[in-house]
């Protein structure tokens, strides 16, 4: 029973640098291309696009909300926010590498708003439950907004405040939700890519509050 609880309590608390997993200097093998448009994975992108990180959970359901959006240009899945470079899946489920699961969204501004794809994060999970989502407990499933401009930024802590409020007025707790600044992005394996296109009944565990985010539209922003 403690071997069990000592597990429970490492999946829960972020570790820090000395704690975590050392990793590798080499990055883990995974796609080139994208399973569903069969775009390039990695940079570069094309000019005028965009990019951001959503962690929300378990990254197969997220990533397949993502790439089905109109303006998404390409999506894939793989662990940021923590101290291990380079790690495997195996080793973020141990709790020892610090990182999320996350979603790389490249979008194009002039087809999507941002403001869009936050109310798509937002309304589809829970950002009120700290370190787990649902049935899937641990830091690597905490919920994170990882911006690449300043304008990102703004949006998405706007954003926050206006759902915190929204959830407030529906009796739910406070957003735990991280928004920084993006860190180092490690591609997830080949088998985690656009998982649940080659696995069309595998697990999806988001699920939303049923609770409408009102997300303020920045001046000059694409219509939805």
């Amino acid at each position: 029973m403690f071997f069990l609880s000592d597990m429970l309590n490492k999946k829960l608390k972020l570790p820090s640098a000395a704690e975590a997993l050392p990793g590798r200097a080499e990055p883990i093998a995974t796609a080139a291309t994208h399973h569903v448009s069969g775009r390039p994975l990695k940079p570069p992108f094309p000019e005028g696009l965009e990019t951001a990180l959503f962690g929300m959970g378990c990254f197969w359901g997220a990533e397949r909300l993502f790439w089905q959006t109109e303006g998404v240009h390409v999506t894939a899945v793989g662990y940021a926010g923590g101290h291990t470079p380079n790690p495997t899946y195996q080793e973020t489920t141990t709790g020892l590498t610090g990182h999320a699961e996350v979603v790389l969204v490249v979008y194009d501004p002039r087809q999507v708003a941002f403001e869009d794809l936050l109310r798509l994060f937002w309304e589809s999970h829970d950002p009120t439950q700290g370190m787990r989502q649902g049935n899937d407990v641990g830091t690597t499933y905490r919920s994170v907004v990882y911006t690449t401009t300043e304008a990102q930024r703004a949006a998405a802590e706007a954003s926050r405040t206006a759902y915190g409020a929204a959830l407030g007025h529906a009796g739910l707790s406070r957003i735990t939700t991280e928004i920084a600044p993006a860190p180092a992005f490690y591609y997830a394996e080949a088998e985690h890519q656009q998982y649940l296109a080659k696995n069309p009944y595998g697990y999806c565990g988001l699920k939303g509050t049923g609770v409408a985010c009102p997300v303020p539209r920045a001046a000059g922003a694409a219509a939805p």
